[in-house]
């Protein structure tokens, strides 16, 4: 399978956070419902990275790439972490909507720190995207 596929398998699994989060958020604190949902989560990626033999791989991890990695940890935790607490309080698809303009924070950075290119389609591909989230919004 090529990357694309992945991005729309990860995209079609993401639409189910929402949906089956708000349900289980009806009754419990977020703070405690992310640490279980990253318990899982931890649990299935370190059984996945057992079966498929990646720990062997883990000395040719450098200091940069640890870090690197460290850093992208502590970022999706607290995405995380905000994301259940915005869905506790908060409608789903509103919630979801407004989590998808990352896309802007990413197009930003990746040009800042990257040195990825900025395009007009890329520009105007993530203006749409706002107008989707401002126009999915309720209030």
């Amino acid at each position: 399978m090529n990357w694309i596929v992945y991005a729309l398998l990860s995209a079609a699994c993401a639409g189910l956070i929402p949906i089956v989060a708000k349900r289980g958020l009806e009754n419990i604190d977020s703070t405690l419902a992310t640490a279980v949902r990253a318990v899982v989560m931890a649990g299935c990626l370190l059984l996945a990275a057992a079966l498929l033999g990646r720990f062997r791989h883990l000395s040719s991890l450098d200091r940069p790439a640890l870090t690197a990695i460290l850093a992208s940890g502590l970022a999706g935790a607290a995405s995380w972490f905000f994301y259940f607490l915005a869905l506790k309080h908060g409608p789903a698809t509103e919630v979801a909507a407004l989590d998808r303009t990352s896309i802007v924070f990413t197009l930003a950075l990746a040009a800042l720190f990257l040195g990825e290119a900025l395009h007009w389609r890329s520009l105007l591909g993530v203006s749409l995207i706002v107008l989707g989230v401002i126009l999915t919004m309720k209030r």
